[in-house]
């Protein structure tokens, strides 16, 4: 074994080194049902937010349309619910 090889296995986590995927990984939410769902409704919110964006199109009202649909879509996606 090399030296790179040794220190590597010292060092990394098992899960690492046999490419298996970890259940507790925080990544693993976002393939739920409920997740999914979130998603959906954050697309939904961005094409809504989109099109009022076409249709007035004034630099306040899409910066502020931008800013507040940004904070939405962060809210829905949020891990505590």
């Amino acid at each position: 074994m090399k030296s790179k090889d040794w220190l590597l296995h010292r060092v990394l986590p098992d899960w690492i080194r046999d490419e298996s995927p970890d259940g507790q990984h925080p990544h693993k939410r976002r393939f739920t049902s409920l997740y999914m769902r979130k998603k959906g409704f954050v697309k939904s919110v961005w094409i809504g937010s989109g099109l009022l964006m076409i249709l007035v199109a004034t630099p306040a009202l899409v910066l502020a349309l931008a800013m507040g649909t940004t904070f939405l879509s962060f809210a829905i996606l949020d891990e505590t619910a």
